[in-house]
């Protein structure tokens, strides 16, 4: 009994003991495998790809006039963000060839409190149309297509419910939003991310409210046609033509068309809705990036004030001043679509040229766009008669966006005034 109790107990001894040993290693595995995630979790995260660093933007001294509209206007900017009307924004003042005012403002994502810079990129919306019109200028600039060139002479694939009206509709036509088609034709289904190809295959369903050239009715499919002439008269992607012609001339180099050079960029901002008194950030969506030329670019606001310069000063080795005016010129009567600028100066009629608004007053022209996609707003303006280009970008949709172009005029007509009361009166004496 006595040999078979020892028995026993050196059996439970052994499993006790090998017991004990399997804890202990367990114990020391786990203690490294912790000690080695709580050293994985206080690393810095990986990093978003930064950009290369970009050439800065000389911004010209200003002069006094100025001096005092530029102190005014950047003041009235910083109270509204401090009146949390939109987490961040950026603004681009140009006058002739000198750009006389470039700054970022706030965030660019509000739960991580990165700033806004000049060369934050975001999302422009429908001023991609200005864009895409300045691109067609260009390419007619160098005899690659013409205005009135019949679409199906590089897209036999574009085709409406009518065969003439098909034959008879040119580039000038999807540039205008004067095909004929329903307003907004599918902007729904781009909304929901549909292919650009079957959206275009379907244009010719649709009844036809209106003769080529005769009835404004804005587009974003009919609009995004111009992108497969590009690609068929250049024989490239649109968004290598749009590289190509005019983000390397005009050197916006942070700008780009494509959804994944949006979100690649380590300095993009995000965009944001307002709930819960607070403004939330959002994904990046997909959608509009499907009709690029409509609304699917990107840039920041350093590529904004380049590409104003382009139109206020005289550049005839990218777009000649005949070109220019075609591109800007009044083809059909159209609604406006900013009556904020009515604290400026009441506007008389609207029209709409090649991819530009263009707002009249009178005395007085000036050429605008504005845009609205994912939660990005964007504002720009040409005011030929003072060769001033002002352009806003928005990380959320609100009061800022609608009124940061009429604020600027307001301030910059009131000055002009200002000053020339005082150079009367001192000529008087």
């Amino acid at each position: 009994m006595r040999g078979c109790a020892r028995g026993w107990f050196l059996f439970f001894f052994a499993v006790a003991l090998l017991t004990a040993a399997g804890f202990w290693m367990w114990t020391v595995v786990k203690k490294a495998r912790h000690e080695n995630s709580v050293t994985t979790s206080h690393q810095a995260p990986t990093p978003e790809k930064t950009p290369e660093p970009r050439p800065e933007i000389f911004v010209s001294p200003a002069n006094e006039p100025w001096t005092l509209v530029l102190t005014e206007y950047e003041a009235w900017i910083r109270a509204q963000l401090e009146k949390n009307l939109a987490p961040g924004m950026a603004t681009a003042i140009v006058q002739d060839t000198s750009v006389l005012f470039l700054k970022g403002f706030g965030y660019r994502k509000t739960t991580s409190l990165d700033t806004v810079d000049t060369h934050t990129v975001f999302r422009l919306g429908s001023v991609s149309k200005s864009i895409t019109g300045t691109l067609a200028a260009r390419l007619v600039q160098e005899r690659i297509i013409q205005w009135d060139d019949p679409v199906n002479k590089y897209f036999p694939g574009f085709q409406l419910q009518s065969p003439v009206q098909t034959s008879q509709t040119t580039l000038r036509h999807l540039l205008s939003h004067t095909v004929g088609l329903p307003y907004h034709a599918f902007t729904d289904r781009v909304d929901v991310g549909a292919p650009i190809d079957t959206l275009i295959y379907h244009l010719r369903d649709l009844p036809l409210v209106g003769t080529a050239g005769k009835v404004y009715s804005y587009q974003n499919v009919a609009f995004s046609v111009m992108g497969k002439v590009v690609e068929q008269a250049a024989q490239q992607p649109f968004e290598a033509v749009l590289a190509s012609k005019l983000f390397a001339p005009l050197q916006m180099w942070d700008a780009s068309a494509t959804q994944h050079a949006m979100e690649s960029n380590g300095n993009h901002a995000v965009p944001h809705r307002y709930m819960f008194r607070k403004w939330i950030p959002m994904r990046i969506s997909h959608t509009y990036y499907n009709v690029a030329p409509a609304g699917g670019v990107n840039a920041s606001i350093s590529d904004m004030a380049q590409w104003l310069r382009s139109l206020t000063t005289s550049r005839p080795d990218f777009l000649d001043s005949a070109t220019k005016s075609q591109m800007l010129a009044p083809y059909v009567r159209a609604t406006a679509r900013n009556r904020y600028f009515s604290k400026w100066k009441r506007s008389r009629k609207s029209y709409y040229g090649m991819g530009w608004r263009v707002l009249t007053f009178p005395g007085d022209t000036l050429y605008y766009h504005g845009g609205y996609v994912n939660g990005f707003r964007s504002e720009v303006a040409y005011y030929p008669k003072e060769r001033i280009g002002i352009a806003v970008l928005v990380n959320a949709p609100g009061a800022l966006a609608d009124h940061a172009l009429p604020e600027f005029f307001y301030r910059y007509e009131k000055q002009k005034t200002r000053s020339s009361r005082s150079l009367a009166k001192s000529t008087s004496l």
